[in-house]
């Protein structure tokens, strides 16, 4: 028997904003890290100098330096903004892929080690991916979890199944002066402390104009580098924000259809029989749907799709025959947040997942191709 399987599974979900991790059975992750690497550009240029030198030493010294300096999360976002600024950010996930796979190597690296402190080769891992990832990224994957880290085994889930397995059935026109620095920071505490999903955006607009004192919210800062003090008001944009989810159209013509439209073919293109019941159970997932009344949006504009089939079906037989409305019903809850690493705790908790893990032995024998079988699709790429 192995016995990393009588240790918990190491679950790390990698998110575009933040990470999770933690173990196997806890119910909460045990850290939340913005998923972000800052490197210190000083070794990385010193590196690209003595490249064109003799000096072998000094090119090795300089790269060896800059593979172990570097910082993430909150940490991360803090060096960048010292005085000496010599360290850059980097944000290895856009979209849910990893673009940077040297910067998402480091990140784990620092997860695992000065974050969970483990050994990985005493645990199994279970990170997560979004739907459509190319099979190529999860070899990438395999790769470094076994060959960098020795991991024992290794299972890449997807994340919204993962949220089913959980279990409960800023504007450029304002011109703000807010350092680059500090955006991204400012960003997530104006997004996470001020923003709401309204129910019908005009309306929302008249009474911001009507009463902007009532409605428009200060966010005030102090620049890292000057200690001079900035503010940055929040007013159209609290409900303009989370309205990219029903209006995407106002941001880039790119993207016109609506959240409730994509949540409505999806169902749509399931068989049948198995609509009312997809209809009854929608489950949501992630930080971007915690604004504050998210899912009754969500749950009113999907409906009205809904029930406007429903009444076209009932014209068109002529009266004669009447189609049952259909329930629509998006369930929401305080766990929804951590509920893709949530699914993963509970099934790496599970005497089946180290059967379904992907070991070192494997890898060993038919190399990082095992990795490519997508756990929904299945299949080999």
């Amino acid at each position: 028997m192995d016995p990393a399987t009588s240790r918990p599974a190491v679950v790390i979900d990698n998110g575009t904003g933040y990470t999770k991790l933690g173990f196997a059975g806890n119910v909460e992750p045990s850290f939340i890290v913005p998923t972000v690497v800052a490197v210190n550009e000083t070794f990385v240029n010193q590196t690209r100098a003595t490249t064109k030198s003799s000096n072998w030493l000094a090119q090795h010294s300089a790269g060896v330096m800059a593979d172990l300096d570097f910082f993430i999360g909150e940490e991360a976002l803090a060096r960048s903004k010292s005085s000496s600024n010599t360290y850059n950010l980097t944000y290895p996930i856009k979209q849910g892929q990893v673009n940077n796979w040297d910067a998402m190597e480091r990140f784990w690296q620092q997860c695992i080690f000065d974050y969970l402190r483990c050994d990985p080769e005493d645990h199994y891992f279970l990170l997560t991916e979004s739907p459509m990832t190319a099979p190529e990224s999860r070899e990438y994957t395999g790769e470094i979890m076994f060959e960098t880290f020795n991991v024992p085994g290794l299972y890449i889930a997807v994340q919204p199944v993962l949220a089913l397995a959980a279990g409960y059935t800023t504007s450029k026109e304002r011109g703000e002066h807010v350092p680059l620095e500090d955006s991204f920071e400012v960003a997530r505490k104006v997004k996470e402390m001020y923003c709401y999903t309204c129910s019908d955006i005009v309306k929302e607009f008249n009474k911001h104009d009507k009463e902007p004192g009532k409605y428009i919210k200060h966010w005030r800062g102090t620049k890292p580098k000057t200690g001079a003090p900035y503010s940055c008001d929040a007013g159209y944009e609290r409900f303009l924000g989370p309205e990219v989810f029903f209006n995407p159209e106002m941001y880039n013509s790119d993207f016109t259809t609506p959240l409730p439209d994509v949540i409505d073919k999806c169902i749509q293109s399931a068989p049948i029989d198995t609509r009312r019941a997809l209809y009854k159970n929608i489950v949501l997932s992630g930080g971007s749907t915690m604004f504050k009344d998210f899912h009754r949006r969500l749950q009113r504009d999907l409906k009205k799709i809904v029930d406007a089939r429903v009444l076209t079906s009932d014209a068109r037989l002529g009266g004669n025959v009447k189609a049952q409305p259909v329930e629509v019903n998006v369930v929401s809850h305080p766990i929804q947040r951590y509920a893709v690493w949530f699914g993963g705790s509970v099934l790496a908790s599970t005497p089946e997942f180290f059967a379904a893990c992907h070991t070192k032995a494997e890898y060993e024998e038919y190399g990082a191709s095992i990795c490519r079988t997508n756990p929904v699709f299945k299949g080999m790429y």
